[in-house]
């Protein structure tokens, strides 16, 4: 067969890997290799290629490459756990990213100790070094069921009750089989980057980040963060909707509408103890709020808002964007490109003036942003703060110290705002709360701006990489953190998402991550939209929503 790479065509004999072409040219890549992508088609390095075709590599130093990365440890992982604890598999639990790792448990609640944990990490380097291939079959999702069922895998029977799929792929590595949601690496010679330490009352494992993927990252623990994903958890644990396949349970139950009710009511709660909060100290009078995109920051701001009024405040909505610099002016990013999500792209000078204006009780032009013309005008947006007002601002620089670096600490209040689901796939698949988010936004951009799913995928990555540098940064300088994630939310994203990622070409570039997102909301049973409040914070995407977006 010819196959072509970059500038070369290579001629192959039938049946030669995709494992075997990234040894020839492993040397040429910065990162390891481990996947491929062939006729612009993602596949595992264990398979062949059937006809001629194009063919590139995936690295770890990509998106699919470190969640391949990372599963095929999670699953080094179950195997270690076994051989350390004599058990078949090991009842462990992957619940939530922290950092560039996962908080992990035991089912049963022990604690491993620090003795365990440094034999686990031996266990795991023996692995590597033995080099055991992961291999691929296919199995009837019935007898999957009965299989796990018998392991004690109860929430990954849960999961495939649902799976409209008559067939299913298991992964199964020297006798321990899995289900997992997305690609593996061929064998445990890939895995050579991890770490395994105590943290609270499990352990984290953690990995190399995008940027440095043969050296695993350093551990900083975002401690605010880590306690909002943690009460979360044990909500959604009261409530017993841990995992999706019991989400899923509840709405075959006919229990859709009291899910919403329940969420919807604790959120709002949460809200008004937040605008309780504010309202305490007198000497706030700036609400900063930030989070990444497609956390519902707009929501969120007309509720708070609300919540304050509710108690005497005078609230009065200000949007960072409004002191964008002339678009002419704004700097460039690494490529060339003019870099909308640096905070250098904003007049921080003249805000921090008009903030201390307005704090000394000074009279205010505030300009607005044209993003017709593309710079900032100054038409009749006076503003002066009496007794009661309460500036509530929004951007995604609104926790980083430069941009209120004149004013007062005991004049702010810093509010970080993100979609942390509560929610796992099952034991050993995590929901990723970045999956969440986009998803939030093809629905939303779909609706509001008319760009395609192709296209919101198509820049995801840049909008991820401006929140690396710009938002996760400062989110443990909140003052509090706040969670937009609804835990109902997928199954009614899924109605409005579907047809956006099915829109999507066999072929195109996103193709891959828009069937990848398929599979994922696929998951989920569907929930209509009719039993959700006007005021709720999905109304933010889906539309509906009394507020004035």
């Amino acid at each position: 067969m010819k196959i072509k790479w970059r500038d070369e065509e290579w001629k192959v004999p039938e049946g030669t890997t995709f494992q075997e072409l990234s040894e020839r040219v492993q040397d040429q890549y910065p990162d390891d290799i481990v996947l491929a992508v062939f006729q612009n088609k993602l596949r595992e390095l264990w398979n062949a290629p059937s006809e001629d075709g194009v063919l590139e590599f995936v690295t770890t130093a990509q998106e699919n490459g470190q969640r391949t990365y990372r599963r095929s440890v999670i699953f080094m992982m179950q195997k270690a756990l076994s051989i350390l604890l004599g058990e078949k598999p090991a009842d462990v639990k992957v619940l939530y990213s922290i950092g560039q790792g996962y908080y992990c448990q035991m089912s049963d609640g022990r604690v491993l100790s620090d003795d365990e944990l440094r034999e686990l990490k031996k266990i795991m380097k023996d692995l590597v070094l033995q080099d055991l291939p992961m291999e691929k079959y296919t199995m009837r999702t019935d007898d999957a069921r009965s299989m796990f069922r018998e392991a004690g895998m109860n929430n990954k029977d849960r999961l495939l009750r649902y799976r409209s799929s008559s067939n299913i792929n298991i992964y199964e590595l020297d006798g321990i089989k899995d289900y997992f949601y997305g690609y593996m690496a061929p064998s445990t010679g890939y895995l050579r980057y991890f770490d395994i330490f105590p943290y609270d009352e499990g352990f984290v494992l953690q990995f190399p980040d995008l940027k440095h993927t043969r050296e695993v990252a350093m551990f900083h623990p975002a401690q605010k963060l880590f306690q909002v994903l943690k009460t979360n958890k044990k909500w959604s644990d009261t409530m017993e909707i841990p995992t999706v396949g019991a989400l899923n349970d509840a709405i075959a139950a006919g229990k859709a509408n009291d899910i919403i009710l329940m969420q919807e009511a604790l959120m709002e709660a949460r809200i008004g103890e937040l605008a309780r909060e504010i309202i305490s100290n007198p000497s706030r009078k700036f609400v900063l709020i930030a989070g990444p995109s497609s956390s519902g920051k707009t929501t969120f701001a007309h509720r708070l808002s609300t919540q304050l009024r509710a108690l005497g405040a005078h609230p009065h909505p200000l949007s960072l964007d409004d002191y964008y610099k002339p678009r002419s002016e704004m700097p460039l990013d690494e490529f060339g490109e003019k870099d909308f999500e640096s905070i250098e792209g904003l007049k921080i000078d003249e805000f921090n003036d008009h903030m201390q204006r307005l704090l000394r009780g000074e009279r205010v032009l505030l300009p607005t942003f044209n993003f017709i013309i593309g710079k900032g005008e100054y038409r009749d947006h006076y503003m002066q703060l009496g007794e009661n007002d309460i500036l509530v601002i929004e951007g995604i620089h609104g926790l980083n110290e430069r941009m209120t670096e004149s004013l007062p600490a005991e004049s702010k209040y810093k509010i970080y705002i993100s979609a942390l689901t509560q929610l796992s796939i099952d034991e050993h698949n995590p929901l990723s709360t970045t999956d969440g988010r986009l998803i939030r936004r093809i629905v939303r951009d779909a609706r509001t701006r008319g760009t395609s799913a192709q296209e919101t995928i198509a820049m995801w990555d840049s909008v991820r990489r401006g929140e690396r540098m710009n938002i996760f940064p400062f989110q443990e300088q909140a003052d509090v953190m706040f969670n937009s994630a609804l835990i109902y939310e997928m199954s009614v994203l899924k109605l409005y998402a579907q047809p956006q990622l099915y829109a999507i070409e066999k072929g195109a570039p996103e193709y891959d991550e828009a069937n990848r997102l398929l599979k994922l909301l696929d998951y989920f049973l569907p929930i209509p939209p009719e039993s959700i409040s006007s005021t709720s914070l999905v109304r933010e995407f889906i539309g509906g929503g009394i507020f004035n977006l």
